[in-house]
């Protein structure tokens, strides 16, 4: 997967972004099925599974990133290979992204450690067979940071684990989201779904937050520190942004864990990236030229995500 080069017609970060999230997932979805959970806060989250033909064969539970779903490029190309694998397939939606507001004052956030345990202390409870975990972009930096936090007993929970272009340092990832052709595209993208959500909220909850702040923010930065941040306990977005990040405690992983970013990735700066001292004896770091934010297409046209599925399902496999 190092070795990984882009087609000639699709070069530099922005494209290898943005044409597989535009053309990848071109096609009707695979049919999954839901669950929808109950949590113990008197909330609940949705859970997409695909099933596979043998009950004791493999579990492949996928953590989207920001605003994504079980219906993302990159979430439907991990389930097309663990079809093709004979495995199980299970996207739990973090709060509020299935398609309905969820009911307590939270939503979701990068260093969501707990809510990422209880998930998989669930899935695993109910799987016959070994559990791998993929967490793509926000959830990576969230699965990474339950992995540090459960140390030695993550092995009784998964087999392996990987993040797919996680920002593992959130406070460079934010301001580079949050300047120039990013700040134009991408978080503006992201804000027009986000603030809505976040209004819904306050109508839910009156009073939650600075309504008034929140319909100001124009960045990232702007809307965790009114919005994120403060709804899950941090003191604001440089708080939120240290304490979340995964990088400064990679070395506390003890279960085999593969770490993916391309250095063209325009959300996460390649000076930003974890070296292998910093990332201890249990990180397997694959930081390929190319590959954008969760692209890495294939050298024909259309562009399509389904190397890198195949590369990561590959090396969990081996685990």
């Amino acid at each position: 997967m190092q070795r990984f080069q882009a087609p000639r017609w699709l070069p530099g970060g922005h494209a290898q972004t943005i044409w597989p999230a535009l053309f990848a997932a071109a096609g009707a979805p695979a049919p999954m099925r839901r669950e929808r959970w109950s949590t113990p806060d008197g909330d609940f989250v949705d859970v997409d599974f695909a099933d596979a033909a043998a009950p004791d064969a493999p579990l492949l539970v996928l953590f989207h990133g920001l605003e994504g779903s079980s219906r993302s490029h990159y979430a439907r190309a991990f389930a097309q290979r663990a079809a093709q694998l004979g495995w199980h397939y299970a996207v739990p939606h973090f709060r509020g992204c299935s398609g309905e507001l969820n009911l307590a004052p939270r939503a979701y956030h990068a260093g969501d450690h707990e809510e990422i345990g209880w998930l998989l202390q669930r899935l695993r409870a109910r799987s016959r067979a070994p559990l791998r975990a993929v967490g793509v972009s926000l959830g990576g930096n969230a699965l990474l940071r339950w992995a540090e936090e459960a140390g030695a007993t993550a092995s009784a929970t998964v087999r392996a684990l990987a993040a797919v272009c996680a920002p593992l340092d959130l406070a460079a990832g934010g301001h580079a989201i949050g300047s120039g052709f990013n700040r134009q595209v991408y978080t503006r993208m992201f804000l027009r779904t986000m603030v809505p959500k976040a209004l819904a909220k306050w109508r839910q909850h009156p009073g939650l937050f600075d309504r008034e702040r929140l319909l100001a923010a124009r960045t990232l930065y702007e809307f965790d520190d009114v919005f994120v941040a403060p709804l899950h306990g941090f003191a604001g977005t440089r708080d939120y942004w240290a304490r979340a990040s995964s990088k400064p405690q990679l070395h506390r992983i003890r279960v085999p864990a593969l770490v993916l970013n391309p250095t063209n990735d325009p959300f996460v700066p390649a000076a930003s990236l974890p070296t292998a001292r910093e990332a201890g004896a249990c990180v397997t770091l694959w930081q390929p030229a190319h590959g954008g934010h969760v692209g890495f297409p294939l050298g024909r046209f259309p562009g399509h995500v389904h190397q890198m599925p195949q590369a990561v399902c590959a090396w969990l496999a081996a685990r």
